[in-house]
């Protein structure tokens, strides 16, 4: 009897799909984004910074499931670019802490159409996307767990 190779199947993947459509949809930012002079990951980063205008580069990492590998170029990218500045923590100088700047906060301005432009790429319900939103991160909690 030979073995059963369906669970090899790329359509029987869950992963396959999920990193597909993530590729697909920063995909659909890239015009939004260089009309801007952004890559999605800076995007991303200054979308935490919005929401928090001090942040360790630790706690930003953790919050954008991204490695200090990844994190320090752009970092030094956005900081070059005068939308945030990075400087040691004045109680802890192991930490370092990344601060937006008001030139960073004005992008903020530039940055509102994006995601309705972003949004009007997707045809799904309002239904549909917050039942995806909340499965997503459904699946990112317990991934993280492990």
């Amino acid at each position: 009897m030979s073995p059963d190779y369906s669970p090899l199947r790329l359509d029987n993947q869950l992963c396959f799909p999920l990193y597909a459509a993530s590729r697909e949809i920063i995909r659909q930012y890239r015009p939004a984004l260089d009309k801007l002079n952004l890559t999605y990951t800076q995007y991303i980063t200054m979308m935490v910074l919005w929401e928090q205008t001090r942040i360790s580069v630790k706690d930003l990492g953790a919050r954008l499931y991204l490695d200090s590998g990844t994190l320090t170029p752009l970092l030094k990218n956005l900081e070059a670019k005068g939308y945030l500045r990075r400087e040691r923590s004045k109680a802890d100088e192991r930490v370092l802490m990344v601060e937006l700047t008001d030139q960073g906060r004005a992008l903020q301005d530039a940055c509102l159409p994006v995601p309705q432009y972003v949004g009007s790429c997707v045809a799904l319900t309002p239904e549909e996307a917050a039942t995806l939103y909340h499965l997503l991160y459904k699946l990112l909690s317990q991934l993280e767990a492990k």
